[in-house]
């Protein structure tokens, strides 16, 4: 083919970016509401005190391993039902669904049992006395949203791997809604509701996620558009047990290496409470703003994942890579455009959670680090999202591993300790264990894809 022949970078890949950007921005308005949540939940808390917004960041970097492992087991469930439904097999869909809700909700009294446990071993952890108290009551009241997520998180997944990424938008937005009310009439104690601090905070989320488990299952089983999926998640099938392994094989490795991946994070916030309530607190509100990035670069991500499932289906291996490379271009503009505003902004975005001026100083030292890691967060996303469309998900174990414990670990511990940086030392460590797994990742796709092309020949050469 002559030069002259060959189509246009633009006309290659507009149809691509136009589907990830119609699968792609619901999920992005999704996360934005839940950035605009959590931007509210530290803004509130941070505003009654400093010792409520150190406990809470305690709480929550604990249950954040637990909560990304949920979701990124239910993720598990995009790639099946992504390929069912480019085949028009609706009963599968159904089926898929039903077995999925039974190994989500498993997973999830599990995660419930492990976390109940640790629970009594809060005092073991080295942070500061005095926020104990704070931080057993909300605990307790964190612990007992694990479920109704769980079963959330698996009908959203099912409604993305079918393309549908609208109708878990519009649930979790009236959510938000519900957890920001929440917050202003029981942090405070507004329009004669009792002011319960930090305990305020957790309800107002308990409420949200069970009603958001609600929702999502009237729509399930009254939405005209999933009535072809009704037989099969009512009755399911003899393949029903088949099913349940399927989803398990497919699931258990995402769920550990999205938890691998938080544990990092989480490890961070612990490490910071060992140098004070200041530096933890800093912390939280950071990480707080960092999920402008990460949300926005997940939803793409989530997109370029559907897509690779539904090109997965009809054996276009073509169409895989094709839309994991348009999936990537986005995820390096947008983050740029976040890499732009922690610079420009960053300062004002931290006032906006705290009026602590130790807090403050503190945080503003983390936005250097923040930006470095940008571009390492967006090539990792994507290219984990994409080996997810692919079903083939072990190498996301040993990745995983590799990537944020055997280097991230004591790359944090250098930094953070022996080097004496505190949570400046931890937020570099980030950068490091980013670049690692984006190169791993980068790596087992192009050897995933290859053994691809393999097997779809040989299936099309024996038909």
């Amino acid at each position: 083919m002559r030069l002259a022949d060959k189509p246009s970078f633009w006309k290659a890949y507009k149809n691509e970016y136009r589907s990830l950007w119609r699968l792609g921005l619901p999920v992005l308005v999704t996360q934005v509401g839940i950035i605009i949540v959590n931007f509210a939940d530290t803004m509130m808390v941070g505003a009654y005190g400093t010792d409520e917004l150190a406990a809470a960041a305690f709480v929550n970097s604990l249950f954040i391993i637990a909560t990304v492992m949920q979701i990124g087991f239910a993720a598990g469930m995009t790639p099946l039902v992504g390929a069912l439904y480019s085949r028009n097999e609706h009963d599968g869909v159904g089926v898929t669904l039903r077995a999925g809700l039974q190994i989500n909700l498993l997973v999830s009294i599990g995660f419930t049992l492990i976390m109940g446990g640790l629970y009594f071993f809060l005092d073991k952890f080295g942070q500061p006395e005095e926020l104990l108290p704070l931080i057993r009551q909300y605990y307790l009241i964190v612990l007992a949203t694990l479920v109704p997520m769980a079963i959330f998180n698996c009908c959203q997944q099912t409604a993305n791997g079918t393309t549908d990424t609208s109708t878990p938008m519009w649930m979790i937005l009236a959510a938000n809604v519900v957890n920001i009310f929440g917050n202003y009439v029981l942090i405070n104690g507004k329009l004669g509701f009792p002011e319960l601090g930090l305990a305020g905070a957790g309800f107002s989320t308990l409420t949200a996620r069970y009603l958001a488990m609600a929702g999502i299952i009237v729509m399930f089983t009254t939405s005209r558009r999933y009535r072809p999926y009704i037989d099969g998640l009512r009755k399911g099938s003899a393949k029903t047990g088949s099913v349940r392994r399927k989803v398990w094989v497919t699931s258990y490795p995402v769920m550990i290496q999205s938890g691998v991946e938080c544990f990092l994070w989480s490890f961070g916030a612990i490490v910071c409470g060992w140098f004070g309530k200041i530096q933890l607190a800093s912390y939280q509100v950071v990480n707080t703003i960092a999920q402008l990035g990460f949300m926005t670069y997940m939803s793409f991500g989530v997109a370029t994942s559907i897509r690779v499932a539904n090109y997965n289906g009809l054996r276009d291996t073509v169409g895989m890579r094709r839309i994991t490379s348009a999936g990537l271009h986005l995820n390096l503009v947008l983050s740029t455009i976040a890499s732009a505003i922690f610079l420009i902004g960053g300062a004002n975005l931290i006032h906006i959670f705290t009026p602590d001026p130790e807090v403050t100083s503190a945080a503003m030292l983390l936005i250097a680090p923040l930006i470095l890691y940008q571009y390492g967060d967006a090539v990792q996303l994507t290219y984990a999202n994409a080996l997810r469309g692919t079903s083939e998900v072990k190498p996301l174990l040993w990745i995983s591993l590799v990537s944020y414990i055997l280097v991230g670990v004591p790359f944090l511990l250098l930094l953070a300790s022996w080097l004496d940086m505190q949570n400046i030392g931890v937020y570099y460590s980030f950068s490091g264990a980013l670049l690692v797994a984006s190169v791993l990742l980068l790596r087992s796709f192009r050897k995933v894809m290859a053994n691809k092309e393999r097997q779809f020949a040989e299936k099309a050469a024996n038909f």
